[in-house]
């Protein structure tokens, strides 16, 4: 089982960029999907996660207003959609699957499937 996230690359602040996380093999729709990232020098953080249903999202205050996350069941992919972006978006981005119930989907120790991650820099 692997995730593999994709879309990453180099952006002005103010801009956008959509990243992608893929599966081959399962169903992304048997997971809540979150999206974390890790700036240099920090540790992972968690940034948006949408439930298996799609009725349920969650948002760091970072985030908030800024990102939105989707899920395409008929690709099986999830997307973060990113706009305004900002120097301090900079880091790996990375996807994890999970099972953990709603209210612990905050929690990185939870997920259960990772892929590699995919660069973001933000820069002038």
């Amino acid at each position: 089982v692997q995730l593999q996230a994709s879309g990453g690359g180099l952006a002005q602040p103010g801009g956008s960029l959509s990243l992608s996380c893929a599966a081959s093999g399962y169903s992304l729709d048997e997971y809540a999907i979150g999206w974390f990232r890790q700036a240099p020098g920090k540790e992972r953080e968690g940034v948006a996660c949408i439930s298996t249903t799609d009725e349920r999202s969650y948002y760091a205050d970072s985030a908030k207003g800024r990102f939105t996350i989707s899920r395409d069941s008929a690709k099986n992919t999830v997307h973060l959609q990113m706009s305004r972006l900002k120097p301090e978006d900079t880091g790996v981005y990375y996807c994890g699957a999970t099972t953990v119930v709603w209210g612990r989907v905050k929690e990185e120790n939870h997920y259960i499937h990772w892929g590699p991650g995919t660069l973001v820099t933000v820069s002038s």
